[in-house]
Formats: C-alpha cells, sequence, structure tokens
C-alpha cells in the first residue's frame, strides 16, 4: 500500500506519524498545489490531506486510489460525485476538537470580557508601581453570571459551551441556521431573539448555504452595544467589512475570531485596521490545534485506513 500525505504541515511537525509506516510506504509533502497533486497521487492507493482540493483534475490520474482521508471535518473541498463515480472511498473526522475549542473559546472571552491586554500593559508599563491605591478601577468588567450567552450552531461544540456557560451562571439560548427541530434540554429562538437579548454570542456552526454571511450588517445591529462577538464556526460566516463597522461605531462592545474569509489573512482584510486589542482579537485558526487534539485526530485516521483494508 502507498499512502500519499499531501499537505502534511497542516497537522503539524510535532506529530508522530510514524505509525502509518507499518501499513506501507509513507510518502510526506509539506504542501502541495494543484498543479503538483496529479503527479504525487498517480500511484497512491491513500491520500491523507487536509485543504487539497480532490476532483477529477486533481486525482484523474490516481488509479490505484482507494481511499481519500480528510484531516477535519469539513469536507466542502472534496467532489463527492466524482469519488463515487470512480467507486473511492472517502474519510472525515468529526468529535476530535471538541474539547480544545470549547476551551479556546472561553479563553478568547476571558481575554475579551476581562480586558487582560489593558491589565497586562498597565502592569509591565510600570504604571502599578507606586500606585496610589491597590486596585486599578479606570477599566471594569462584569462577570459571565446572570449574562445570556447566545449560541449559533448546537453541534458537540455548541453543546460543549453550554455546559461550561451554564457551569458559569449564564443563561443559554441558541439558533440553528437550517430549522433543525429544538434539541431537548436546550432553549432554541430565532435569530433576532438570539441577537437582541444575547450578551455574548459565539458561532460553531458550519459553513453552508445556511450560514454564509449571516452574520452581517444587519445582523450586528440587531446586538447589544455592550455584547462580545466570537466566532470559532467558519470565516465567511461573517462578512467582515461589516463586523468592522460594528466595532468602529461602537456597535458591539467586543469580537474575537479563531477563523477568517481568507486564511492566511489577506492584506486587504478590513479587519486589519483595528489595532485596539480589547475590541478585537484574533487568532490564526488555532482553536482545533491542541497536542492533545491533533493527535487524536490522526490516531482516527489510522484507525480509518486500516479498517478500510482490514
Amino acid at each position: 500500500m502507498k499512502i500519499v500525505f499531501l499537505d502534511v504541515k497542516t497537522i503539524g511537525e510535532d506529530i508522530d506519524l510514524s505509525q502509518y509506516e507499518t501499513l506501507g510506504e509513507v510518502v510526506k509533502h509539506d504542501f502541495s498545489s494543484t498543479e503538483e497533486v496529479p503527479e504525487r497521487v498517480k500511484d497512491a492507493d491513500v491520500i491523507i490531506l487536509n485543504k487539497v482540493q480532490i476532483n477529477e483534475q486533481t486525482i484523474g490520474t490516481a488509479k490505484n486510489l482507494k481511499l481519500v482521508c480528510v484531516t477535519a471535518t469539513g469536507t466542502n473541498n472534496l467532489d463527492k460525485e466524482y469519488l463515487e463515480k470512480r467507486g473511492i472511498a472517502w474519510r472525515n473526522v468529526a468529535g476530535y476538537s471538541t474539547e480544545t475549542v470549547t476551551q479556546h473559546t472561553f479563553a478568547m472571552l476571558f481575554y475579551l470580557l476581562e480586558k487582560m491586554r489593558y491589565y497586562d500593559d498597565y502592569v509591565k508599563e510600570e504604571h502599578y508601581v507606586n500606585d496610589v491605591q491597590f486596585t486599578h478601577f479606570a477599566e471594569h468588567f462584569t462577570e459571565i453570571h446572570g449574562k445570556t450567552w447566545g449560541i449559533i450552531g448546537l453541534g458537540n461544540i455548541g453543546r460543549r459551551v453550554t455546559e461550561i456557560a451554564r457551569a458559569f451562571g449564564a443563561h443559554v439560548i441558541y439558533y440553528s441556521a437550517s430549522g433543525s427541530p429544538a434539541q431537548e434540554g436546550y432553549e432554541q429562538v430565532d435569530l433576532d431573539t438570539l441577537l437582541s437579548t444575547s450578551d455574548i454570542v459565539s458561532v460553531h456552526a458550519p459553513l453552508n448555504e445556511y450560514t454564509e454571511g449571516l452574520m452581517n450588517r444587519e445582523a450586528f445591529a440587531k446586538m447589544k452595544k455592550n455584547a462580545i462577538f466570537l466566532n470559532l464556526g467558519r470565516g465567511p460566516i461573517v462578512v467582515e467589512q461589516d463586523l468592522y463597522g460594528a466595532l468602529e461605531t461602537g456597535e458591539i462592545a467586543a469580537a474575537g475570531l479563531d477563523v477568517l474569509t481568507k486564511e492566511p489573512m489577506s492584506v486587504d482584510n478590513p479587519l486589519r485596521k483595528i489595532k485596539d486589542s480589547g475590541k478585537l482579537l484574533i487568532t490564526p485558526h488555532i482553536a482545533w490545534a491542541s497536542v492533545e487534539a491533533r493527535t487524536k485526530l490522526m490516531d482516527i485516521i489510522f484507525g480509518q485506513v486500516k479498517e478500510f483494508f482490514a
């Protein structure tokens, strides 16, 4: 068996992949352009990838290909009709990053809610040295307890965030963009209600026809002025120009994003102009990427390959 990793650096260089060598020949490419893929997969039995587009153009030369494994949950990059026509199986992985994305959601919230950048700068710049009192009150923060937390997308991550938010004493509501029936034990509301009543809004939804551009100018205008917005779903769910406007005009208090419409960040992204870390926090798509989550991800895919050929 020949296993080809097309963009192994998207997994990180610190993850041990040696177990795959017990299955057969393993070839690893750091990254692969659309033009490079056909030559690299022509004699592969299995290809493992994250972002590479899989379609007739890229894998038409792969005469031995039997299995395509995506190191992610989303499969928008797979031409499934073509794979079915060729009789090529595909696998993705769900649930491997629930804990780490949930953790990152709260890390972003605490940073913004408790004005951590401001307080750290205040001390590091030595304003606290010989200060007149032991507590510095120029900024203020509030508790999660008693707040309303609105969740867009109640999958595994949304439910886990709900569990922890409730432990902090928040009232949690959620909106299903696809119109799925209400889940037992969770309070489903319409989007207008969620936006207008929530103090914290976090997105944990996939990108699809229901969510693309969902958070636009009209949506941000409905939110509370003291609200914090978090996107840990997919970048195009947010209209970035409209979020920029909402932050600049004070329609919402702050935003934390782990995903952007274009990744890495494009030079013309309007959010580049906001340098106030108390207003906007952006992390480079790392919420999913704890060592534990990436190890679990690759262990699951190893199991999928082994099981498929067994």
